[in-house]
């Protein structure tokens, strides 16, 4: 297997279509949610996604480890690997408990600590994102039935100012206080890894977050921006890395803050060292 391998791509693409229908069908119904123990939100929709992602991923990559939130929190993790995959069956659960669809299905192939392939899916409002070392592309989705791939790659910085996206469901001080290096002409609140993507697709620009994440929240739709032109970075400017364990005081797979952008020049990173 290697990163271009075009065939892995499309299975991933298959599988994240096969449960963003099963996750659809939960949708449709009352939802009931218990929570982990990290107090997070869980429903019966994560887990039935997860399922056939790593029953494809197995088909796909045998032998690969799969690092899938749902998986590690009932404590099965795999050993450390140069290369695996991350997987978030239903990123933004509380998105979907609250149904304003801005919830994903997320895929990634890291290979020494970077994303190199990704696939996020978002059911609710048809969109498919995809990203490897072709470039990246959406796709429309209609239950199970895609339609073409349309290339996508971020946009030049805007005259007009720039689009700034900020979490719905995690806002913080800091991101509030953000200011990139040109004028915000628009502020957006999103839901879930489709604010990597609507960058990537030229319909924004920058992303900070300065709040707590993990790598299977991040890793599909950074792959995804990458692909597109896009940068991840920490708030010092460096390189955003993917495999982080046994640090001290830190839980495995914990992201630091980041900033993602269209743009390097968007981000003076000096000013925003956390």
């Amino acid at each position: 297997m290697t990163i271009a391998n075009p065939g892995l791509l499309d299975g991933l693409i298959t599988a994240s279509i096969e449960a963003g229908r099963i996750i659809l069908d939960v949708y449709a119904r009352p939802i009931d949610v218990a929570f982990k123990a990290d107090a997070s939100p869980v429903t019966e929709a994560d887990g039935l996604a997860e399922a056939v992602l790593l029953a494809a991923l197995e088909r796909l990559a045998p032998g690969v480890p799969v690092v899938a939130e749902e998986s590690v929190a009932a404590g099965r993790v795999p050993p450390a690997a140069d290369r695996f995959f991350l997987v978030d069956p239903l990123d933004g659960t509380k998105e979907f408990i609250h149904r304003n669809g801005e919830f994903t299905v997320n895929v990634a192939l890291i290979e020494h600590g970077v994303p190199v392939m990704g696939v996020v899916h978002a059911p609710a409002v048809g969109r498919l994102f995809a990203g490897g070392s072709d470039g990246a592309w959406e796709m429309a989705v209609d239950g199970s039935v895609a339609g073409e791939r349309r290339p996508i790659h971020v946009r030049e910085l805007p005259t007009e100012g720039a689009t700034l996206l900020l979490s719905r469901s995690h806002a913080t001080a800091a991101t509030d206080a953000f200011r990139p290096t040109i004028a915000v002409a628009e502020r957006r609140v999103i839901g879930s890894s489709l604010k990597f993507c609507l960058i990537a697709a030229g319909e924004a620009d920058i992303y900070p977050r300065f709040g707590p994440t993990m790598e299977w929240d991040t890793a599909a739709g950074d792959a995804v921006l990458r692909a597109a032109g896009g940068i991840v970075a920490l708030t010092d400017g460096t390189p955003f890395p993917y495999g982080k364990r046994d640090r001290p005081g830190l839980a495995d797979f914990a992201n630091p803050s980041f900033i993602a952008a269209s743009d390097l020049h968007l981000v003076a990173f000096s000013h925003y060292l956390v």
